[in-house]
């Protein structure tokens, strides 16, 4: 079962939203507070939720706050915003900050669930790429300067030659650098190996 974190400080809403979810089928956690929810977080590390419902405007830290948090510590943790009239513009930066979704009261039930199950997926996604940039980063390591030097340039489309010529050096040594770069990075030909870059650089973006 999915486990989603709702966070709202308005006990009724939160209890509506909490049934709302629950009869989907859905796995819930109720915090008050956005500074309770982190306490778990911080605490479980090992166990996040799948999305974070919260409200934007609530005593203390505000949901806002909360997703510059998460962005920090648990960035593939998609957090949804709900929001009043007069929080738009707030809405709105968060989004641009990396909220998955901002919703305006009162909602449209089918709306949130829509945007949770999306936001689910994602996040599943999200971890799978962190994972991979993860081992990536780990294989690129163990890569000497000159090999990952050689390994941008390859991925950047130059030709042996001219890899040869910009680093003066033989083709035949450019060569026996892309072999040991294909095999310590785990790439089978040049396409893989190439995505595994981007891979990486989306990481540094």
């Amino acid at each position: 079962m999915t486990a989603i974190a709702l966070i709202e400080d308005d006990a009724a809403i939160l209890r509506s939203l909490q049934m709302l979810l629950e009869n989907r089928g859905m796995t819930v956690r109720c915090f008050r507070s956005a500074e309770s929810f982190l306490t778990e977080l911080q605490q479980q590390p090992q166990d996040p939720p799948a999305c974070v419902v919260s409200d934007i405007r609530m005593p203390g830290m505000s949901g806002l706050d909360l997703l510059n948090e998460v962005q920090r510590t648990v960035p593939t943790l998609p957090v949804i915003l709900i929001t009043g009239h007069g929080d738009i513009a707030m809405a709105v930066m968060a989004i641009k900050t990396g909220a998955f979704d901002f919703i305006e009261k009162p909602f449209d039930d089918e709306r949130l669930i829509a945007s949770i199950g999306s936001a689910v997926e994602r996040g599943a996604r999200e971890r799978i790429r962190h994972s991979e940039r993860a081992e990536l980063e780990a294989r690129v390591a163990e890569l000497s300067p000159r090999q990952r030097e050689v390994m941008q340039l390859v991925a950047d489309g130059l030709s042996t030659k001219e890899i040869a010529l910009k680093l003066d050096i033989s083709p035949r040594t450019v060569e026996n650098y892309r072999a040991w770069v294909m095999e310590k990075m785990g790439a089978n030909n040049l396409a893989a190996l190439v995505r595994k870059v981007v891979l990486l650089q989306e990481r540094e973006t």
